[in-house]
């Protein structure tokens, strides 16, 4: 599924709540973190910060990029790790069955994207547990953070619906 041009600008509105630059830290994150939360990362920086803060993600999506820059990865500690192809603004058939895979598996799980993994927040958002959390950056803005809820997974869908 490609993503439409028409789509890109509804797609850099945050899907959840915003913690600007400065806030996005371990305290203020874990307002939103219960004791049983299913942590989901995605993206190198995110990941990192998550691990930086000693809250370990359950499912880690990175693709060894940042602003579309290759980046070195500087710590994200042990995971059982699945590689998937998913091409720059596109989200493949391959990646949303792999995702509802690594849901099923003992976390941590790395998913390591040959390509780009921005876009695989909404099928994340669809599928994942109902205890999930979701964090993603927002380019020079912030940190993400999504409770999953039925008005998120239903708008998540909404979006992936309007992919081709």
């Amino acid at each position: 599924m490609k993503l439409p041009d028409s789509l890109r600008d509804q797609l850099k509105i945050p899907l959840g709540i915003l913690l600007p630059i400065g806030q996005d830290n371990k305290r203020n994150i874990q307002k939103y973190l219960s004791d049983n939360s299913y942590i989901i990362t995605v993206g190198d920086r995110t990941t990192e910060k998550l691990i930086d803060f000693d809250l370990i993600p359950s499912l880690q999506i990175i693709d060894g990029l940042e602003k579309r820059i290759k980046r070195d990865i500087i710590k994200l500690g042990d995971a059982f790790e699945l590689k998937i192809d998913n091409p720059a603004a596109e989200i493949t058939l391959q990646s949303i069955e792999i995702i509802k895979k690594a849901f099923t598996m003992n976390s941590p799980i790395r998913l390591t994207v040959n390509g780009e993994e921005d876009l695989l927040v909404l099928p994340v958002c669809i599928h994942a547990p109902e205890n999930s959390v979701i964090l993603y950056g927002q380019p020079n803005k912030g940190l993400v953070l999504i409770q999953i809820t039925a008005e998120i997974r239903n708008k998540a869908q909404a979006l992936l619906n309007l992919m081709k």
